[in-house]
């Protein structure tokens, strides 16, 4: 009797109590930001020559780009302060002292904007135009007109133009600041589409240059969040992304269809301010006379609406 009551007892135990989920710990949300803040200045760091900030470069440099030091010099901080920072100690770090490396390391508006997300800072003149785009530049923008101009950075964001490549593909002037980048017109802008022949083809290459200039920035909030952005408003861009082509930055003949105008026949051109990874000068060029007067017409018009 005793034996069949156990067995009995057996068949209906009651299962053990599952062991309480455990959260995996991993580092603190302020030291992740300091890790990627001091990854994002050595990055920066590293790219720029000397020469960009008037400094000598010296026969005996081995450091890629500038040295801690110099960049110190260039903010008005101390050398082991910033040599910290790069570091990731747990030091404060004040929004003068965020604007003084921003300009010191040439951010444009992308770079500067994550710069002061990282550091969890407000930016105190968040409208602050890229260093790259100096007084001379842009005079040199406008002396370039009637041939079409403006300035990228890797990202593809426009950060100044003249007057004929405002009304090129479409009214930069009626797109907001912060939608101005190549990769968005292409895929959300219809006017910009409109204007662009065999626009599959072209918004396919454009894609490819993009994951290719993207292997370098590939934990950057800005850059995911361009990315993740076009996936949500096309599905033309999730199609061609999901192909995984790369392709590296160079000229190409184009052929728009200006709303003004008629065809533009151009040869694309980039100029490279600095390293490859930064700023460029993008110029479009006519490939025969009749697009050369088309493009003196366009500006003409741009002019009459300026009067």
């Amino acid at each position: 009797m005793v034996t069949a009551a156990r067995k009995d007892l057996e068949a209906v135990r009651i299962p053990e109590a599952p062991e309480p989920h455990r959260e995996l710990s991993g580092p603190p949300e302020p030291e992740i930001r300091r890790h990627e803040l001091a990854d994002f200045l050595r990055s920066r760091r590293e790219r720029i020559t000397p020469e960009q900030v008037g400094l000598v470069r010296g026969r005996r440099r081995r450091t890629p780009g500038l040295r801690r030091e110099e960049v110190a010099q260039l903010s008005a901080v101390g050398v082991t302060w910033y040599t910290w920072l790069e570091q990731a100690r747990d030091i404060q770090v004040s929004p003068q002292v965020l604007d003084a490396l921003a300009r010191a390391l040439l951010l444009d508006r992308s770079e500067r904007t994550h710069l002061f997300s990282l550091a969890a800072a407000i930016d105190p003149a968040p409208g602050t135009e890229c260093p790259s785009i100096t007084p001379a530049l842009r005079t040199m923008l406008r002396q370039l007109e009637p041939i079409p101009a403006c300035v990228q950075n890797s990202r593809y964001d426009v950060l100044a133009h003249n007057r004929t490549y405002g009304r090129l593909l479409c009214d930069m002037e009626a797109v907001a600041p912060e939608d101005r980048n190549i990769m968005l017109l292409a895929y959300t802008n219809e006017q910009w589409r409109s204007s662009v022949m065999d626009i599959d083809e072209v918004a396919r290459l454009l894609t490819a240059k993009f994951r290719a200039a993207m292997a370098e920035h590939l934990a950057e909030p800005s850059w995911k969040a361009l990315r993740e952005r076009l996936e949500a408003a096309s599905p033309e861009f999730r199609e061609t992304w999901a192909r995984h082509e790369v392709l590296g930055a160079g000229g190409r003949s184009k052929i728009f269809r200006n709303a003004h105008v008629g065809l533009l026949r151009v040869e694309t051109t980039d100029l490279w301010l600095g390293p490859s990874a930064g700023p460029r000068l993008v110029t479009y060029v006519p490939r025969d006379e009749e697009t050369r007067e088309r493009l003196e017409r366009l500006q003409a018009l741009v002019l009459a609406d300026e009067d």
